[in-house]
């Protein structure tokens, strides 16, 4: 008897798990401030040269006839330059004279466009013409922090216990988050959000595991995306914060702020009763069993507990005795070798699309503040898009679909006239939403592409793939300032490839999860089967003919041959446990 089994006799998702739940889906919208906050925090406004009889107070605004006799052309561009000015003496002559000057030298000040962005690191730091790509490292540093606190907060949370981590992380999270707010400098200021982006691993992911350690599976797939959509809540709301407060100081301030609320947690969040029982504690997890049960109006078993903690004990040993597998051997099998490399390149692909669209907000055009909220929204129709599909139409089907869909909406933007920002935006508006829905599958799948004896390990090296796609994402985008739909032709083309190439993973809907690496390599694989049939258990049996022939099967048709009788609904739901309700790598 499992945890999930327990979980039965706790009426499933009772009303003390779903309190629970709750709660631990609350951070969630937190860690999406930080996440996106970059968007504001590091806006670059429209701006130009500071001229040398300019004082330091100078507005932005400049009449035409002097922007010719100021600036000149950007030969990539086409516009004047932002980051040089005409060698002159701009006397009055100079100005009446009305002929440029030959002579060109580089600014040393610049004169900002303070009316959609009153203040920002780029605005405070100079973060423009060649300082630009300091912008860039600011966010991609950011997810350098999510990457390293996904390892090292999961690694904590795994030895010393949920709560404390989560709590920890948390208060990190605030300290640095302050911190963030008042740095004096760049460098302080990039090394404290990289700290936060590390916390945001130990907040929520942390505190996402213990809710869907304590949510039976047939509610998981639900519970995982509803989860996903508190994130898209803050997502959305961080452009309410940014509405009211224009200052990036207050502005960074106050999205850290809403964490201390979660420190009165301590008071009613639970340690992971699994972890309990599997770091040999199973007085606590047996007395917090006992106390859900008791809030939800129900008894367990005795016999039930005992069963439970048996063979917890028993696996805990076969545990200790198994090896561990590695990586590497992976990559020791040319089929499995190939379907992790598609797997790793569609991670890749998927994360720098979505985190590239997410933070690209301010290069659409038109209002900022929308387009940040449209970008939010489109989410929750992405996810809602996955309840009603997932288990209906098959994985394959839909991360290739939205790929190739989302792709081509983002294509399409290069034959949309520069006039037409609008329809700019919805094109990248609804790649946004099929590369969330198409994120929110590639975990699912990759999951029941791997065997279970190397699952973990090969998640885990899918997850670093998605954190390098984040990394780059900033990059790609600083090219919008050369011409502003490259980043996303380039987004596009990666999403239409790789969706176009995720066609030759085997599908896995209703399909026996490989266990052991031979499973894995022949999942997918043509087979030459000797013989003229098969069994209805997979056995062979002579041909009519006396000979034998080949008959080529995929892996899919062999296992379901192989099936003596329908799965249980245990083991109907194994897959669940996989799917996006055991899913936060996107965040």
């Amino acid at each position: 008897m499992g945890y999930d089994d327990i979980l039965q006799h706790l009426g499933g998702f009772g009303r003390y798990q779903r309190r629970i739940y709750v709660l631990l889906c609350l951070p969630a919208i937190s860690c999406a401030f930080h996440k996106l906050a970059g968007v504001f925090l590091l806006a670059a406004p429209d701006y130009r040269c500071r001229l040398p009889y300019e004082l330091e107070n100078a507005t932005y605004p400049m009449p035409d006839e002097r922007l010719t006799l100021a600036y000149p052309i950007d030969t990539l561009t086409g516009k004047f330059s932002t980051c040089n000015y005409l060698d002159a003496n701009f006397t009055d002559d100079y100005w009446a004279g009305g002929t440029p000057a030959a002579g060109v030298r580089p600014c040393n000040h610049w004169v900002y466009d303070r009316t959609k962005f009153e203040s920002s690191t780029v605005t405070d730091w100079d973060m423009v013409c060649d300082r630009n790509w300091l912008r860039a490292s600011a966010d991609s540093l950011f997810m350098v922090g999510v990457m390293l606190g996904s390892i090292g907060f999961g690694y904590l949370s795994d030895k010393y216990g949920r709560k404390p981590i989560f709590f920890a992380s948390l208060v990190l999270q605030v300290i640095f988050g302050v911190l963030a707010g008042i740095a004096p400098e760049f460098l302080t200021y990039t090394l404290a959000r990289m700290v936060v982006g590390a916390t945001t691993s130990g907040v929520f992911l942390v505190a996402y595991v213990i809710a869907m350690e304590m949510v039976g599976p047939s509610d998981r797939l639900y519970a995982g995306v509803v989860c996903m959509m508190f994130f898209s809540v803050g997502y959305m709301l961080t452009a309410a914060f940014a509405y009211f407060i224009h200052g990036w100081r207050m502005l960074q301030i106050a999205l850290t702020l809403p964490g201390v609320l979660f420190l009165c947690y301590w008071l009613f969040i639970p340690e992971s009763a699994r972890w309990l029982l599997s770091n040999g504690r199973p007085t606590e997890a047996i007395t917090l069993i006992e106390k859900i049960a008791k809030c939800n109006k129900l008894t367990v078993p005795q016999e039930a507990l005992d069963k439970l903690v048996e063979e917890d004990k028993a696996q805990q040993q076969e545990d200790t005795n198994e090896p561990k597998p590695s990586l590497l051997d992976i990559f020791k099998h040319p089929n499995l070798r190939r379907k992790a490399m598609l797997i790793f390149f569609d991670w890749f692909v998927n994360s720098l699309t979505y985190y590239g669209l997410s933070w690209n907000t301010n290069n659409l055009g038109g209002n900022p503040l929308l387009n940040f909220v449209i970008s939010g929204a489109v989410e929750i129709p992405a996810y809602s898009f996955l309840l009603v599909t997932l288990n209906r139409w098959g994985r394959r089907t839909i991360l290739c679909g939205c790929m190739i869909f989302a792709g081509m909406m983002l294509l399409t933007t290069m034959a949309v006239p520069a006039s037409q920002q609008w329809l700019i935006v919805v094109l990248a508006m609804l790649g946004k939403m099929a590369i969330t829905s198409s994120y929110g599958t590639v975990y699912v799948f990759s999951a029941e592409q791997f065997p279970t004896v190397i699952r973990n390990v090969a998640l885990g090296a899918s997850s670093t793939s998605a954190r390098v796609g984040g990394i780059l994402a900033p990059y790609f985008n600083l090219l919008g300032d050369y011409w502003q739909p490259l980043p996303l032709l380039i987004f596009g083309a990666l999403a239409f490839v790789g969706g176009v190439l995720s066609l030759l993973l085997p599908e896995t809907h209703n399909q026996k999860l490989p266990e052991t690496i031979a499973d894995g390599e022949n999942f997918g694989k043509h087979k030459t089967v000797p013989g003229s049939g098969t069994g209805t258990n997979g056995s062979m049996v002579a041909g009519d003919g006396g000979g034998d022939r080949d008959v080529e099967r995929t892996a899919e048709e062999l296992q379901v041959l192989s099936k003596p009788e329908p799965a249980t609904d245990g083991e109907e739901m194994a897959s669940d446990t996989l799917k996006v309700g055991e899913n936060r790598n996107k965040y």
